[in-house]
């Protein structure tokens, strides 16, 4: 098969479309025929050098996909050869086909393309892990999220929305914040000429934000707690902002305020299939039904990956950038 593969860390040019060993569908594992993935922030990383694949996975970039199962492994059920699906992976994505275990596995959602689909696994398990099973955001509370316009911020602001929780955005530029709007947001923050923690504690008469979904890290940390409303949630996904911060320990004790920091690649299988479970029942309906939707911002081909690495860390781009099968 043709793969992504990086034969020396570097710049986008370091992506090279190659030809690699075919991978095998092992015990528990589906083999899936890839039609798209999609490209995230941790591959950017791994091109760079810095984030490199958990043992065992695949040394292929890509930490989702969507196609059509190939093959099954023994042990697998549930799945049949054919079956149209789409996949969180913990690599191998930007390929031809790839092996995935089978707990990791979604169907398509009704009225979703094929394709598109290839956008939704890593960002709605990432939000639904973060912001509703550790974070716990209730109906009338407040989420504050940083970077609304992202592939992780546009599916945010739709499930927040659906459970009936406010939305406060962060971006950087005005048609930005428009699409955001256009999702449900209902505080709407440029960061490049606003304070965020005034503008949240204004629109919220001076509570703050229930819950924060923060990528940026250090530079952002201890605005986000000034942020936080009593018993507030901080969950960092990302460290865009650095990774060393000051946590003020005083106001985080004054507001029984909590700081969470996950990552969803290195978890264990068991972890990951618990929460591809819980997805599959709280958020596909919503799929199903039409409530919420992938976010898509192009379609370029895979072997062209390098010119989609260059389109994200460019940021001008709303929601996914998809990387379709040639």
């Amino acid at each position: 098969m043709h793969a992504i593969t990086i034969p020396e860390p570097g710049g986008p040019e370091a992506l090279v479309w190659d030809e690699v060993p075919d991978p095998v569908a092992g015990e528990g594992e589906v083999l899936v025929e890839v039609v798209a993935s999609a490209v995230n922030r941790a591959d950017i990383l791994q091109r760079q050098g810095f984030y490199d694949p958990p043992p065992g996975a695949s040394r292929h970039p890509g930490l989702e996909c969507s196609g059509r199962v190939a093959a099954l492994g023994t042990g697998v059920s549930g799945w049949a050869v054919g079956d149209e699906v789409c996949a969180l992976l913990a690599g191998g994505g930007y390929a031809e086909k790839v092996a995935v275990p089978a707990g990791q596995l979604l169907p398509v959602p009704k009225d979703v393309d094929l394709k598109q689909a290839a956008a939704l696994p890593e960002v709605v398990c990432t939000v639904w892990s973060n912001v509703f099973m550790i974070a716990h955001l209730r109906p009338g509370e407040t989420l504050l999220v940083h970077g609304g316009s992202s592939g992780i911020g546009t599916m945010a602001i739709q499930l927040a929305k659906a459970v009936g929780a406010k939305v406060a955005v962060t971006a950087g530029t005005k048609e930005k914040l428009q699409q955001c709007a256009a999702l449900g947001a209902d505080i709407l923050i440029n960061y490049r000429e606003q304070d965020f923690v005034a503008e949240v504690k204004k629109a919220t008469d001076g509570a703050g934000a229930d819950v924060i979904l923060d990528n940026m890290g250090a530079k952002y940390l201890d605005r986000n707690v000034q942020a936080l409303a009593v018993n507030g949630r901080l969950a960092i996904i990302g460290m865009q902002g650095g990774i060393k911060g000051e946590l003020n320990i005083a106001t985080l004790l004054n507001k029984r305020a909590a700081v969470s920091a996950t990552s969803l690649r290195a978890r264990p299988l068991t972890e990951k299939a618990a929460i591809v479970a819980a997805v599959r029942e709280h958020v596909w309906p919503l799929l199903d039904a039409g409530h919420i939707r992938p976010v898509v911002d192009r379609e370029i081909p895979m072997d062209d990956a390098a010119t989609a690495h260059r389109v994200v860390e460019e940021s001008g781009h709303v929601g996914k950038v998809l990387l379709v099968v040639p």
